[in-house]
């Protein structure tokens, strides 16, 4: 953490995060591979997770009745004490804990995010909070770990599907004590410098030139897939989709970089799509790119703290560079 003089060049931050985080040998991978390149990264977690399928009428989304979720609730009891497990192992290696909210309702899931008024993102933040602290009497379970961390480590997150309304979010993500959000699609293309938005840093999620598409982008794994064919199960596929995954990340890497140094927010999931086709590449570019010079793979948190640390007059400055990565490489 240091203050920049005036003439200084920022760091390069990478900020990578992981929505939803369930098990899966995937999050082995990336706890690894952060370790050999001491990198820190955000884990999303999703409050399903904190209950057993048994027991899903804990969880009342707005405007569902208790039980239903778009997506699985945390299996059987094995599961969920597993879970706990691997979030008590990210959270003690040095990883920041943020949420997923809970649901999953999305567009096309009956009464959905983008719907949400502030009285049902408080009361989707509640139910995640209260799944996360009673996960053992919700579950009646008293083997395992107790999980290590509580709800004060949660300064941000990342709503499901990019989905909601700011001025409907902001005012509740303030009731809860959070400083960040990474849930809204980048509103131009390229890779900017975070901004602050009623008192809250918004990471977008970059919409960028993809040279491996030969065109523009939302830079998350699930549009990748969702670009190369329709998020079909294709495994024969994968290599193409890694491609596409390295190809871009690269791209945007070198060009903030060598340009704005903008923080660059990579956003992906655990889950295993397309023959697990983009889990093994964001690990390699991970590696790759962490170990460089003037790097610092960290969280949101990080970055957070680090550009309330600096000049406002230079952040502005930093802040008013043009976007990188919005067009396609000069030849």
């Amino acid at each position: 953490m240091t203050r920049l003089a005036p003439g200084e060049t920022p760091p390069q931050f990478v900020l990578f995060s992981f929505d939803g985080v369930g098990l899966t040998p995937n999050w082995d991978m990336f706890l690894e591979t952060a370790e050999r390149v001491d990198a820190r990264f955000s884990a999303l977690m999703t409050g399903l997770y904190f209950l057993t399928d048994n027991n899903s009428a804990h969880y009342q989304g707005p405007g569902h009745g208790p039980g239903q979720a778009a997506i699985a609730f945390g299996g059987d009891e094995t599961d969920v004490v597993e879970q706990v497990r691997y979030l008590n192992r990210t959270w003690l290696a040095g990883h920041e804990m943020g949420t997923h909210y809970v649901g999953h309702f999305c567009q096309g899931s009956g009464y959905h995010g983008s719907q949400w008024t502030t009285a049902d993102w408080v009361h989707e933040l509640d139910q995640f909070y209260s799944l996360m602290e009673n996960w053992r009497t919700n579950n009646a379970i008293t083997e395992g770990q107790d999980l290590l961390f509580g709800p004060e480590e949660v300064r941000g997150g990342r709503a499901q599907c990019l989905e909601g309304r700011l001025d409907q979010m902001i005012p509740a993500w303030h009731q809860f004590g959070m400083t960040w959000d990474s849930s809204m699609p980048a509103a131009r293309p390229g890779i900017s410098w975070p901004e602050k938005i009623d008192g809250i840093w918004e990471f977008p999620i970059p919409y960028v030139y993809s040279p491996p598409l030969g065109k523009h982008q939302t830079a998350l794994d699930y549009n990748f897939w969702y670009t190369l064919n329709g998020a079909q199960e294709q495994p024969h596929t994968a290599a193409r989709a890694a491609d596409i995954t390295t190809g871009t990340y690269e791209f945007m890497f070198d060009e903030a970089y060598n340009g704005n140094r903008a923080p660059l927010v990579i956003a992906n999931h655990f889950n295993d799509w397309n023959g697990n086709a983009f889990n093994p590449a964001t690990a390699a570019f991970m590696e790759d790119v962490c170990a460089l010079p003037d790097t610092y793979c960290a969280t949101y948190s990080d970055v957070v703290a680090w550009m309330e640390l600096q000049d406002p007059l230079l952040l502005a400055e930093w802040q008013n560079r043009d976007p990188v990565a919005a067009d396609a490489p000069a030849a």
